[in-house]
Order: C-alpha cells, then structure tokens, then sequence
C-alpha cells in the first residue's frame, strides 16, 4: 500500500513502514533517525510516492547486490525528513557536536529522498556499514578496496566513506555522478568523472573479495 499524502495516523505510518523495497528491506528501516528520536520531530515523508519509488531504486540497484554478495547490510542513516535535516544543519552550523548534515537544499535527491534536485532529478542516499568489510577494515584492509569494488560492479552515483566502521553513504540517482570520496585517508576525491581513473578495472584493489552475487527474484 502507498500513501499519496504524509501519513496521519499511526495506522497509515505503520501501513508506509511495511512498504517493501525490495526482497530484504522495507521502508521502516530507512526511517529511523537518532536526531528525530532525540529531539522528538516526525521523520516522515511528505511525498511517500516518491520517497518509495527512489527507495525501492536504491534497494533494487545499490542495497540488494550488496546484501546477496557480502551478507547483512546495515542501516545507520537513511531518509531524512525536510525537518529533520533542517533542524540537524542548524545544530551543525552552530558546530554542536554530532550533528553532519548538510543543508535541506544540498540534500534533495540524497538523504532527502521526497524532494527533487534543482534539476528536477530524483534520487536517494543511505548510510550503511557491511560487516563483512568493516571486520576487514579493522585489520587493516585500505577503504579503497571495497569503493573501487562497488564502482566497478553496481550503478551508484556517489560514495563518501567514514573512518567509524568504514560506514559510507551511498546514491542512486537518476542522473549518476560516478564520484568517491572520503574522510578516510587519503582524504577528498578519489574518482569522477574526468579523471583517469574513473573508467577501466580496479580488480587489483580487490583481489579476494567475493564474484557479484545475482540474487534470484
């Protein structure tokens, strides 16, 4: 069931949350925020349609490969309401600790996923962590590998990973950027599009990690 307006009830919440994405995720997940809870603003879409039809993009394209290859993914920041992001920019430029979101406007098409870009262009981002490759990250395994494992194999638009569990935020977006980056060293951009190492094979970052599972319907 989708909802053509911001759900009202808890009735109508909990009918959005069992909307499924894709064979391993459903809409609830991707709702959770810490900010929200914390500071008690609805995390809510107001345009549900698009925020399923980009999730299910996302999950489809990005999550589902990843999940059938490497195991479990997990979710650590997802979809953010217009508020809650707004509210979250605001504590960040006030440079309260743990608050790094961008604004609403950098965020449209990203973690804003019921929002438009100002190209009119659709998208959406989540934070994830693979435990498969933070165990290796632990021990010493370059960040690097598992980024040039995924440009070489999904349909992303963009990446940026963290140095905490070797977390990223990953996008589809209808329009792809084809751009890493990261707080990780070395630091900043690794790839885009101009650059020489944005096209051809990068299997020796990767060597040991597991062929890309297709997974059945």
């Amino acid at each position: 069931m989708i909802l053509a307006k911001q759900p009202e009830s808890v009735t109508a919440l909990d009918d959005l949350g069992r909307v499924r994405l894709s064979k391993s995720f459903f809409m609830r997940e991707f709702l959770y925020s810490e900010v929200a809870n914390l500071h008690g603003i609805p995390n809510i879409p107001d345009d549900p349609d698009l925020a399923v039809a980009v999730g299910k993009r996302l999950c489809e394209e990005l999550l589902e490969p990843l999940h059938a290859t490497f195991g479990k993914v997990v979710i650590r920041s997802a979809y953010r309401s217009c508020a809650v992001n707004g509210f979250c920019n605001e504590q960040q430029r006030a440079k309260k600790k743990g608050y790094t979101c961008a604004s609403n406007e950098a965020n449209f098409a990203g973690h804003i996923w019921d929002r438009r870009d100002a190209n009119g262009l659709a998208g959406a981002t989540a934070c994830i962590v693979i435990p498969w490759f933070a165990d290796r990250y632990e021990n010493g395994e370059d960040w690097r590998a598992l980024a040039w494992w995924i440009h070489d194999h999904l349909p992303y638009s963009s990446m940026y990973f963290f140095p905490r569990l070797s977390a990223f935020n990953i996008s589809w977006h209808e329009e792809p950027a084809k751009r890493i980056s990261s707080y990780i060293e070395p630091k900043g951009c690794l790839t885009k599009p101009g650059m020489d190492n944005n096209t051809g094979s990068h299997a020796e970052w990767y060597a040991g990690f597991p062929e890309l599972a297709v997974q059945s319907a």
